[in-house]
């Protein structure tokens, strides 16, 4: 811990007035004011908001304050804090947090203690230093003390303690600064939410092994609240059951869908294949009439080179011809009459040959 010292020299205020570890803050936590600030003789020149926003003094940062509950710290008080840092080119940031009794005393109850809260604050980026125990309203002994150049907040009045705007002295020694609010975010809101939705945050935790008697819960509501988990339960395992199935049928949709294509494109296949093969100009026509052309060639005797056109009888015997051993073909008698003229003729023709 770094002790209090007494600063005699302009050279030496200039020094305590920006602490050694204010650039650190993005690597550790936040140094407490009563930790390492130390009470200054020196003097302190008094600056205008116009002189701040030009970069002067170049020897020193402007020494700017916020204060505030900070309880249940968010995003809204983020932004806040964000604001007051960047208010001018070169700033030290300090952060006024309130104890409990004070808070209590003229705000309400809060959620988290006052050690919580001034851990929060020492861990956010824009603080360079926390002032524990803060005041309420802010006093020219305490704004001396902590060489404090300007006040940060928001511009709306805030009443309290008896008065209308306790920032109403600060805005007339002109060293308050306003910031904007964050809208749809704040300490109130996070509460509401809670209470609104109590009996499924007390579900939850009751979920997550808190007892009945730390949530503050009844008998009766802690087995109303441990059916109702079965229930959801219940209701989970039948929608991861349906989901399982819907992706199941898709997959097997997918699949036919999948294998009717390759059907189609293997049917689309065979059936050019056949048609190639067995169709008016395939292969198979091809082949076949091929080899019933050499099968015909095979079979069918040759011609003689000179054939009379008409077949005469001569005098003389011809040559009984290769297959003359054959009946000839002749038509059948259209009648009994014709039947024995033919015989007869053929009994002539064979008495001339003798």
């Amino acid at each position: 811990m770094v002790g209090h010292q007494k600063c005699t020299t302009e050279e030496d205020s200039r020094d305590s007035c920006a602490p050694k570890f204010w650039h650190k803050t993005l690597t550790a936590p936040a140094p407490f004011a009563d930790e390492t600030s130390c009470q200054c003789q020196a003097p302190h020149e008094k600056l205008t908001i116009a002189q701040a926003r030009l970069g002067t003094p170049v020897d020193r940062p402007v020494r700017v304050y916020a204060d505030g509950i900070f309880d249940l710290f968010h995003s809204g008080h983020a932004r806040a804090l964000m604001q007051a840092k960047t208010l001018f080119p070169n700033s030290y940031l300090l952060v006024g947090v309130c104890s409990d009794d004070l808070t209590h005393k003229f705000k309400g109850f809060t959620v988290m203690n006052e050690a919580e809260r001034y851990e929060a604050l020492r861990h956010c980026r824009y603080v360079d230093e926390v002032i524990r125990d803060a005041p309420w309203t802010l006093t020219p002994e305490f704004l001396e003390k902590h060489k404090i150049d300007f006040v940060a907040h928001d511009d709306i009045p805030y009443s309290s303690a008896g008065s209308d705007d306790v920032y109403k002295h600060i805005k007339e020694a002109g060293m308050f600064v306003p910031t904007q609010r964050t809208e749809g975010i704040s300490t109130s809101d996070i509460i509401t939410r809670i209470v609104r939705d109590y009996d499924v945050y007390a579900r939850r935790n009751l979920q997550r092994g808190y007892t009945a008697k730390e949530l503050n819960v009844s008998f009766i509501n802690e087995k109303k609240y441990r059916f109702q988990n079965q229930v959801d339960k219940m209701k989970e395992k039948v929608k991861n059951v349906e989901e399982r199935s819907k992706e199941f049928v898709n997959r097997v949709e997918e699949k036919s869908h999948d294998l009717i294509q390759k059907w189609e494109e293997k049917s689309r296949e065979f059936i050019g294949n056949f048609l190639e093969l067995f169709g008016p100009d395939g292969a198979w026509k091809q082949m076949f009439q091929e080899r019933s052309s050499r099968m015909l060639q095979a079979l069918s005797p040759k011609q003689s080179p000179v054939s009379s056109p008409t077949r005469s009888r001569s005098p003389s015997r011809s040559p009984s011809p290769t297959f003359s051993w054959l009946p000839s073909k002749t038509s059948p008698p259209s009648s009994p009459k014709a039947a024995s003229a033919s015989i007869s003729s053929m009994s002539e023709g064979d008495e001339d040959e003798k």
